[in-house]
C-alpha cells in the first residue's frame, strides 16, 4: 500500500489530467503531493525523491498548462511524466539512494534498514522500475507521434506501473522467504 501512497500524485496527475484537464491534474498532483508531505512530517517520516521530484515537475507542468493550455506537449503529457520518473529513479540509481529506500523504509525495522543486503535489493527494485518508466516515455511519445487511441496510452501508464509493482512485489516476498530459510538453518 505505501506504493500506492508513493505514486499518489501521479495517479492524481492522470486521472485528473484526462477527465478535466490537464492544468486541473498537474495542480490536483501538486496538492496530492503537499498532502502526503504533511503527512509523512506529522508521522516523523523524511520526504523521499519522489516526492520532491515530483512536486518539481507538477510546479513546472502547472505553470506550462496555465501558460500554454494548447501546447504540443499537451498530448505528450503521459510520455513526460514517464520520463520523469525515470530521470527521478535513474539519478537515484547513479547516487546510490534508490527512490524505493524511502518507501521500503516503512515497512521494516531499523535493523533491516540498516543490513546491505536491503540496499542492495532496493537498488534492484528501483532498477525495474527505471527502466519500465523509460520503456513507458518511449512508448508513450511513440504512441502519440504514430496516432494511437488514447486507450492505447492509457494501457502503456497502467503497465508502466504494474509491471513493476508486481515485480516489486514477488521479489520482496522471495527474499523474505530466502531470509525465513536462512533464519531457521
Amino acid at each position: 500500500m505505501s506504493y500506492v501512497r508513493g505514486f499518489l500524485p501521479w495517479i492524481v496527475l492522470a486521472v485528473a489530467s484526462s477527465t478535466i484537464g490537464w492544468q486541473w491534474g498537474a495542480l490536483g498532483a501538486l496538492a496530492a503531493t503537499a498532502v502526503v508531505l504533511h503527512l509523512d512530517r506529522r508521522a516523523g517520516i523524511r520526504a523521499g525523491a519522489l516526492e520532491f521530484g515530483g512536486a518539481v515537475y507538477f510546479v513546472a507542468l502547472a505553470v506550462l498548462a496555465f501558460a500554454a493550455p494548447h501546447s504540443p506537449l499537451k498530448a505528450y503529457d503521459g510520455a513526460l511524466s514517464s520520463g520523469w520518473l525515470a530521470v527521478i529513479a535513474g539519478v537515484g540509481l547513479a547516487t546510490g539512494r534508490p527512490f524505493t529506500l524511502a518507501i521500503a523504509r516503512r515497512s521494516v525495522d531499523e535493523e533491516t534498514a540498516r543490513h546491505p543486503m536491503f540496499l542492495h535489493v532496493n537498488m534492484v527494485i528501483t532498477a525495474v522500475w527505471t527502466v519500465s518508466f523509460a520503456a513507458a516515455a518511449l512508448l508513450g511519445a511513440a504512441c502519440v507521434a504514430t496516432g494511437e487511441s488514447e486507450l492505447v496510452r492509457i494501457a502503456v501508464q497502467v503497465a508502466a506501473f504494474a509491471v513493476p509493482a508486481l515485480f516489486t512485489k514477488t521479489y520482496v516476498a522471495r527474499i523474505g522467504e530466502r531470509r525465513a530459510a536462512l533464519a531457521a538453518a
